[in-house]
């Protein structure tokens, strides 16, 4: 991760464990690696599809946590179905971990609104570090570091594509990229203001952007995956050259590409839910009662069902849910979680997972609960607002 200003040294820039970011991962495949991050669920990695040229064989994950690090192989790679290496497109793929990940590990949630254009957002990732007046470190050999820096996504591709045209030689598709340029606080390397007319002067010591090595690393709203790092470019437009050195390097002046998640929700949300292991189909499949096991996690299942009429077939349904301590408690028992469930054209049930911790630990049966509230598209009948579902953990430790 390149920062204007301060060095990657500065303790702004570093990330220490603990601090909402132990789910952004160091990714190595083939000799390569990128960033990932940890998504809802513990059992996968979201990240770059361009990481994986073959999209065979295994990958690895690092995790660095408060609880130390640990590396656990892939069981399943999945690119995106459309992933166009040539235009940047659709570059995101799914991560199956062989093991649950690890519980100190951060699950990170979609940003789902798609109002991320004027936002500022946080990236993390293990990419090469640098300054913005040099560039990445060519010579750097450390050890991959987790950093950290801020930036505003600035604008959607199309707009960029719209004004610089063939100048511009790749193809990207509307919609699905975030864009931001890497300022220094002066208009001459202000990229979009002088590519795009759209003038920023960035936000000081703490702008940055992606360098190699934080593909598929996220950009965070509100601590949700609003993108997936992709690309930097070096553009220019008749007179106008923002970049300081006209390298591709993640110096000032370049331009960073993130896939824009907003876009893709249903791509994950779905392929994910395929991958739920022994999932109930129907209502009569769930298990009311979950044992811990004795290690990792492993899930309890809440089953949503829309029984009505959709007035439009493409209509999406959505709703609410978060856990609620009832004599199991969060963190202890079991893995808290919050978010909101669609459901998408042709689909009327999902299933939601929560991790439950397994331990050693003779102590007695516990509950815990979710709530699930805010339908849009339905309604849970006349007068009912909230509706809620209690599990119960099992102890399988002996007595106590």
């Amino acid at each position: 991760m390149v920062a204007t200003v301060i060095p990657f040294t500065d303790p702004r820039n570093r990330v220490d464990s603990g601090q909402g970011f132990d789910g952004v991962v160091r990714v190595t495949y083939e000799g390569y690696f990128g960033t990932g991050a940890l998504v809802f669920g513990g059992r996968a990695v979201l990240t770059a599809a361009h990481l994986f040229p073959n999209a065979t064989g295994s990958a690895n994950v690092f995790f660095e946590t408060s609880a130390g690090s640990q590396v656990i192989a892939s069981s399943r790679l999945l690119l995106h179905p459309d992933y166009d290496a040539v235009n940047g497109n659709h570059d995101l793929a799914l991560v199956w971990l062989s093991s649950s990940a690890p519980i100190s590990a951060d699950r990170y949630n979609l940003y789902r609104d798609s109002d991320e254009i004027g936002q500022t957002m946080t990236m993390v990732g293990y990419g090469t570090p640098g300054s913005g007046d040099t560039g990445i470190l060519t010579s750097f050999s450390g050890t991959p570091l987790r950093l950290k820096a801020s930036n505003q996504f600035d604008a959607d591709i199309a707009t960029l594509k719209a004004s610089l045209g063939s100048t511009m030689a790749w193809m990207p598709t509307a919609g699905t990229q975030l864009i931001a340029d890497f300022d220094n606080g002066t208009s001459g390397r202000d990229a979009l203001r002088q590519l795009i007319n759209l003038p920023g002067l960035g936000l000081g010591p703490d702008e940055g952007i992606i360098s190699p090595g934080d593909s598929g690393g996220p950009a965070l709203l509100n601590g949700r995956i609003a993108g997936i790092a992709s690309y930097t470019a070096s553009l220019a437009k008749g007179s106008a050259t923002p970049d300081i050195d006209t390298v591709t390097n993640s110096s000032f002046g370049e331009i960073g590409f993130w896939q824009r998640l907003s876009n893709y929700q249903q791509w994950i949300d779905q392929s994910l839910r395929a991958e739920y292991p022994n999932a109930p189909a129907k209502a009569a499949d769930v298990q009311k009662e979950v044992a811990e096991s004795d290690s990792g996690t492993r899930y309890a299942y809440f089953l949503l069902q829309f029984s009505g009429v959709r007035s439009d077939a493409g209509q999406l349904l959505s709703v609410d849910y978060a856990t609620r301590d009832g004599t199991a408690i969060a963190g202890s028992d079991y893995l808290a979680v919050s978010d909101t469930l669609v459901l998408y054209p042709n689909e009327n049930q999902a299933t939601i997972p929560v991790e439950i911790i397994g331990d050693l630990i003779a102590e007695p049966d516990e509950t815990f609960y979710l709530d699930v509230f805010n339908p849009v598209g339905g309604s849970f009948g006349a007068g009912i607002i909230q509706l809620t579902a209690m599990r119960t953990i099992v102890n399988d430790d002996g007595g106590f």
